[in-house]
């Protein structure tokens, strides 16, 4: 398996060791599984959840076309 290489600082390396004892996982696998989500295409968390949240008059679907003034299609 390919190996990467990464500079750090301490902080952060600190904050890594702590997330994947959390986890009970290796660095390795935290940082490759940090990797592999952030590649993932996902809507935000509760983001569905929106979906009619603002009470605001000014939101409303608008009304359907009625097609009275079209013009009709010539037919074949």
């Amino acid at each position: 398996m390919p190996q990467l290489s990464l500079y750090i600082d301490q902080e952060t390396l600190k904050k890594i060791e702590s997330a994947a004892k959390k986890e009970k996982i290796s660095i390795s696998q935290w940082v490759k599984g940090k990797l592999q989500n952030s590649f993932e295409t996902k809507w935000p968390e509760n983001y569905f959840m929106l979906y009619g949240a603002i009470a605001d008059d000014s939101f409303r679907q608008p009304k359907s076309p009625d097609f009275i003034n079209d013009i009709r299609r010539e037919s074949l």
